[in-house]
């Protein structure tokens, strides 16, 4: 504002609005800017009633460029939003160019640094610019067309995907009503989480809603990283940030790492000091578990929350909201002929579903949303194409055929080196130790299956010869010996049926474990023995020289051989006399 000479001596710019003040006023301007979120400025005229008639567009920065007149600032248009109220504190910001105007978007990111900062927060916000794609349901826009369907770039589960948890399905027991989970999350009373689950089960969909009622409340800012392509300094800068905006604006940092477990020990210990002193609440995404791959310091500062391979229902749950937002008609048993006739002769085709291929890829899709959508989506357009050189004019039916052709089950869900791993192979091993052929055979399939090494079960086969048949059967051990050699020779496929031979057996077997318990206690034994271990007795040690025969060594053993009755002898050391590590049990102490 223009101001005369007497007056310009009584007042100061503010450095955040470049509002003029007056100077005795000028702490608590500051004070009342910096706590506001949109950063407006207040009237140097009126300051006791900024707040009734609400903070006016901060004037482009332009404006504050040296040497330009109060005219010119007068006449300065403001812009479409108003700046972010930590712009002032960026070096990079204040370095920009006097002679070229500068227009910076809502939360006042001026360099591509920046700009990719904000890109980050709040995973909805990218909804709002031009080449963002087809609007997602749960926002102004509901339903899709067919042409976005094909043309959007993105799949069909990312243009969907729930903005509220009314339409986040299949995980009732972490987030069900009247859950505590589920109370936090409706007031914005975050902890700090890790959501492990298989793919697909939801895990992102979550965190997305998380940043969709903290974008609501306005209290609460939300940053997306990913493990796979973040660097640690862009995670201590993210975090700095979040320390400006607790100490500065009193708002709150949720920080949401998608595939947490990629980062090493090193990287996840970035994270401690300001979880544990709540500069940023972290939420991690996993699909391994974290009692391996998580820190346990990081780990006990947050809330595991385990979400489920979501079920049959469920997946059809999901299944009808995606065919509702693309407008599609489901139809019972009906064929092409069946299809309404004024349906036919419309410009644009309609397209038509069976129920019966939707039932057919909740259960094709093994629990995993993500699949199940895109294997929709892919059967939807392959049959769009296929239309247009067919007949155009003609209604559309995708049938269970089709799905079934875009949603081939072409492989298990098992990771060799993670959870499931584990989680199959001590399967197998308790079937068999309870004798249960079929189950055995159920989770040997599920391994091979999978893409298992053969090898991997042969000598864990081999291991349950002795450990669980042991000598109750003792040609169970050369059994094992010989599928795991017969493996080696021949490989897969072939030796898959080699393998179920010998799992079958050993599942027959009879059982014994009494040489893996007494071993057992033989170690204990030695583990908890006090002092200095006993010397092995003089008459069992061998005397291969002339001083050790001297130092009686060997002296008064008994060769058995040379006894046609049983030798009594002492084989153990004085100290262990008598023991029977067949029945000994370990002492309390």
């Amino acid at each position: 504002m223009a101001h005369d000479g007497g007056e310009a001596a009584d007042t100061v710019r503010c450095p955040v609005c470049s509002g003029e003040v007056g100077a005795s006023g000028i702490n608590a301007h500051l004070d009342t800017c910096l706590l506001s979120n949109n950063g407006g400025h207040l009237s140097n005229s009126k300051p006791d009633t900024a707040s009734e008639i609400g903070p006016p567009m901060k004037k482009a920065r332009l404006s504050l460029r040296p040497g330009a007149s109060a005219e010119h600032r007068e006449t300065e248009q403001p812009h479409a939003a108003p700046l972010h109220v930590f712009s002032v504190f960026h070096a990079k910001n204040r370095a920009t160019k006097a002679d070229k105007p500068v227009a910076p978007p809502s939360g006042g990111c001026t360099s591509p640094e920046e700009k990719r900062r904000e890109q980050r927060e709040t995973p909805t916000a990218a909804a709002s610019s031009p080449d963002a794609g087809p609007p997602v349901p749960g926002h102004a826009e509901r339903h899709l067309s067919i042409s976005s369907l094909l043309d959007g770039g993105k799949p069909l589960a990312e243009k969907i995907r729930p903005s509220s948890l009314e339409e986040y399905f299949g995980q009732n027991k972490a987030v069900g009503e009247n859950t505590l989970l589920r109370r936090m999350l409706e007031s914005a009373d975050i902890p700090s989480l890790i959501l492990w689950g298989p793919p697909g089960c939801g895990k992102t969909t979550l965190a997305h809603i998380i940043a969709t009622n903290c974008k609501k409340k306005g209290s609460t800012r939300f940053v997306t990283l990913s493990a796979t392509s973040t660097t640690t300094n862009e995670v201590r800068e993210v975090i700095k940030q979040a320390q400006n905006e607790l100490r500065l604006c009193k708002r709150k940092t949720i920080l949401f790492i998608d595939e947490i477990h990629r980062f090493n020990k090193s990287q996840q210990d970035t994270f401690l000091p300001h979880v544990e002193c709540g500069t940023v609440t972290l939420i991690g995404a996993t699909t391994e578990n974290p009692s391996f791959q998580v820190n346990a310091a990081l780990l006990s500062r947050c809330r595991v929350l385990v979400l489920e391979r979501l079920s049959a229902e469920a997946m059809a749950a999901v299944l009808e909201r995606a065919v509702s937002a693309l407008g599609l008609r489901v139809l019972g048993s009906l064929t092409r002929s069946l299809l309404p006739e004024h349906k036919k002769s419309s410009t644009l085709p309609k397209v038509y579903i069976e129920q019966k291929a939707l039932d057919t890829i909740a259960h094709l899709c093994d629990g995993d949303a993500r699949s199940g959508l895109n294997g929709l989506q892919m059967a939807i357009q392959a049959r769009i194409n296929a239309s247009k050189l067919d007949a155009p004019a003609q209604d559309i039916l995708v049938q269970e055929d089709h799905v079934k052709e875009g949603l081939q089950r072409s492989h298990i869900l098992y990771d060799k080196a993670g959870e499931e791993h584990y989680n199959c192979i001590s399967a197998l091993h308790k079937s068999m130790r309870g004798s249960h052929e079929n189950a055995a055979l159920y989770w040997l399939g599920r391994m091979l299956e999978g893409g298992e090494d053969p090898l991997y079960v042969a000598r864990r086969l081999v291991r349950f010869a002795s450990e669980d048949v042991g000598i109750a059967d003792p040609s169970a051990l050369p059994q094992a010996v010989s599928a795991f050699q017969a493996c080696h020779f021949i490989g897969m496929p072939e030796c898959e049926v080699i393998l179920a031979q010998c799992v079958v057996y050993l599942a027959r077997a009879p059982k014994s474990v009494e040489v893996y318990k007494a071993y057992d206690n033989v170690k204990t034994c030695l583990r908890t023995h006090r002092g200095p271990l006993p010397p092995v007795p003089l008459h069992l040690r061998n005397a291969p020289t002339r001083l050790m025969k001297e130092l009686g060594y060997a002296k008064g053993y008994k060769y058995n051989p040379a006894f046609s009755e049983p030798v009594e002898q002492e084989y153990l050391p004085a100290e262990l006399k008598g023991i029977d590590f067949f029945t000994w049990q370990p002492s309390d102490q």
